[in-house]
């Protein structure tokens, strides 16, 4: 069972993106770490509420995939959160 419902996590976002708090504020409101609050907002910003279900597989990459996302990252095309969400 996930630790947080996709409602929670949505309730959060949404007081984020209509502006009643920042990351801290809203993470002491519902108890949670800053750094929680603000992964949600980035997912949902992200993938929108497709970001904030839990993913339940575990994905397989090749081997070519891996060295494209090194490739990626070492060419300062993309940072390591845009190549993790990519």
């Amino acid at each position: 069972m996930a630790k947080y419902s996709f409602e929670v996590k949505m309730k959060v976002v949404q007081d984020y993106l209509n502006k009643k708090g920042g990351y801290r504020f809203l993470g002491n409101q519902y108890n949670l770490h800053q750094s929680i609050v603000q992964k949600w907002v980035n997912s949902y910003l992200q993938f929108g509420p497709d970001g904030l279900l839990r993913s339940r597989k575990n994905k397989v990459h090749s081997v070519q995939e891996k060295l494209n996302a090194i490739e990626l990252y070492l060419t300062n095309e993309m940072s390591t959160r845009e190549v993790a969400n990519s």
